[in-house]
């Protein structure tokens, strides 16, 4: 005879194992530090390009004025602000990725505490109705 209890919690667990298991086991496959670590140094790249990209396109929108400018200019105090301006940005990125990796992490980690709590279910289920 099918217990319909059975078969709700099992069908909960196969739920979450092919849609939100996967993505949180990825995530609480690290420690925590290290969770963010390797979510900063990922950050840290795409904000280096992403940085790159709006600085060459800053310079080519006028690039013909700098050009004619770039002998009366100070190159090093002009170095120096852009440098500020990326260490800035840079800066802000990375609080928010820790930011949003902590966050994710927590939710994967609740998330999970949960799934192990109906697996425990199913198992005390099976230990009392040996079928």
């Amino acid at each position: 005879m099918i217990n319909e209890e059975k078969v709700i919690l099992m069908t909960k667990l196969a739920s979450y194992e092919e849609k939100e298991g996967k993505k949180a086991k990825k995530v609480t496959e690290f420690f925590r530090s290290d969770y963010a670590v390797v979510q900063i140094i990922k950050s840290i790249i795409a904000a280096t390009i992403a940085f790159g990209i709006v600085f060459g396109i800053y310079i080519f929108m006028d690039f013909e004025n700098f050009m004619a400018n770039i002998y009366k200019m100070d190159l090093v105090s002009y170095a120096r602000n852009v440098l500020s301006y990326y260490i800035t940005s840079l800066a802000i990125y990375v609080a928010f990725t820790f930011v949003f990796a902590m966050i994710r992490y927590i939710l994967a980690r609740k998330s999970l505490q949960g799934y192990y709590k109906n697996l425990k279910k199913l198992n005390a289920f099976y230990k009392d109705h040996k079928n």
